[in-house]
């Protein structure tokens, strides 16, 4: 029996895993084409190699690890010049050679660093290691058989290990979300979670706050969401927890999780190195990697996600958290910077506001990307600005947005088309005042009377009988001196 703790006295210790596939045209260690898992073919794309038939020899795709140099240097990785492939040998259906060609010993990079934000402000995750390996095939479960698709198998994947320096929730969702975005700036990986092309494994264990002891740690595989990886991050820190208060012992084993349940269930016991027989690929090289290719690879890589949104708050002027939202995601950037070029006059703090909050929720609604819309930034652009005139009002603004969205379009056009233009004419204003006086005699007369807050309801039915599209200073204006004249009768 272990020591019995409150459990307000443990604090979680978390490590990341990360697998990544590639956006390679094929796959690891041949020739045949990566292709989406979820609708093509079972089984169309595999070859002699990638299923493992005796005699087969398998060749180094250079572009994953290309791929693979661009993300470890993205991390402040130390590239080695001469990494190992090694054979992980286990038995599992969906393996065909029965092991798995990866590297151990000798990894293509080590010792990186990513930089997450939380309400606690900057933290630095320290990055263990990033390797390549080959993907598995994919099991499909019924009720009296399983079937396998090794289309799959033999893609390239890179797997990313972080040390154990997530102290919760909060920072593994900031890291999982971060990386994920640099991911996708590097044109490396789609971030497509929901196809499996990126998952997440977590290793929890908790421990007294400041303490150096790691204690008995759980992994939870193939969390496949944020939502998802929240949830089960968050019930074993507390299954932890209570074991430990209640005097209990964790043991060290594999979990799922059971999203219907909501719980992390046991699938074996958690193995070590030493269970998978590591040894170097005897039919593989090793992969020797010279400083100037580093080089060449360093300087393609796209300003990422942290440096502009540093650059967004200290030269355009966003917020921090407009800057966050816009620079998470590349395709957003670039619309919000080329929408800026357009019009520089406009104010990038309104336009990133549109964007993280109506254009945003477009985009949810319709689970469309932005390349997949037909809005322009030049679109955007100017709707921003004939808002900020005053042309149209806020409410009009945003069904023009939708339209140009799905069918493109210019804004001024659409804004005169659907009669949506801000009415700025005085007469036009002056007779809705004096239609709504005659309409509401008892609430004219009350006002007369010293009941001042009436104001803002008149106000409201001109804005109501000019169906949104009144300006609003023009029209307390007209009010105001209308309301006068009667005053003084």
């Amino acid at each position: 029996m272990t020591e019995s703790l409150p459990i307000a006295t443990l604090e979680p210790v978390i490590g990341l895993e990360v697998h990544a596939e590639l956006l390679t045209r094929s796959k690891m260690f041949c020739g045949c084409a990566v292709v989406d898992v979820t609708s093509a073919a079972p089984n169309s794309s595999v070859c002699e190699i990638c299923t493992g038939m005796p005699g087969t020899l398998p060749v180094i795709n250079r572009r994953a690890v290309e791929f693979a140099i661009r993300v470890a240097l993205a991390l402040d990785c130390e590239i080695a010049e001469t990494s190992i492939f090694a054979r992980k040998n286990y038995f599992y259906p969906d393996l065909p050679k029965g092991y798995q060609i990866s590297q151990y010993e000798d990894p293509l990079a080590q010792h990186g660093c990513l930089m997450i934000r939380t309400g606690e402000g900057e933290e630095p995750i320290r990055i263990r290691r990033v390797h390549l390996e080959e993907d598995t095939g994919k099991l499909f479960h019924f009720d009296s058989h399983s079937l396998i698709d090794y289309n799959r198998s033999g893609v390239p994947l890179l797997e990313i290990v972080t040390e154990p320096d997530l102290a919760s929730v909060e920072e593994v969702k900031s890291f999982a979300t971060h990386l994920r975005s640099i991911l996708r700036y590097l044109d490396v990986n789609s971030g497509d979670m929901e196809k499996g092309v990126i998952r997440f494994e977590a290793n929890v264990s908790v421990r007294p706050p400041g303490s150096d002891d790691l204690h008995t740690r759980t992994e939870i595989k193939n969390l496949n969401s944020f939502r998802i990886m929240v949830r089960a991050v968050s019930y074993e820190v507390e299954r932890q927890s209570k074991l430990i208060a209640e005097g209990q012992q964790v043991r060290q084993e594999t979990l799922g999780w059971d999203e219907k349940a909501g719980i992390t269930i046991a699938q074996r016991s958690k193995e070590e190195a030493h269970d998978y027989r590591y040894f170097p690929e005897p039919d593989l090289p090793a992969l020797v990697v010279h400083s100037n290719w580093i080089e060449e690879i360093r300087s393609t890589l796209p300003e990422l996600p942290h440096q502009k949104h540093l650059r967004y708050i200290e030269e355009i002027g966003l917020s921090d958290y407009a800057a966050g939202v816009i620079a998470a995601e590349r395709s957003i950037a670039e619309f919000f910077e080329a929408s800026i070029q357009i019009n520089p006059n406009l104010s990038p703090e309104k336009l990133a506001n549109w964007i993280s909050t109506d254009l945003f929720s477009i985009l949810n609604d319709s689970s469309l990307d932005l390349d997949q819309s037909s809005l322009t930034p030049k679109a955007m652009s100017d709707l921003v600005q004939l808002v900020d005139q005053g042309e149209v009002s806020a409410s009009s603004a945003k069904v023009v947005l939708e339209e140009l969205f799905l069918r493109g379009g210019d804004p001024l056009s659409l804004v005169h088309e659907g009669g949506l233009m801000i009415i700025k004419d005085r007469s036009q204003i002056k007779a809705m005042v004096e239609k709504v006086v005659a309409e509401h005699p008892a609430q004219v007369q009350d006002y007369l009377d010293g009941k001042s807050p009436l104001y803002q309801y008149l106000v409201g039915q001109v804005m109501r009988a000019a169906g949104g599209r009144a300006d609003p200073a023009i029209v307390q204006q007209v009010l105001s001196d209308f309301l006068a004249k009667l005053a003084d009768q």
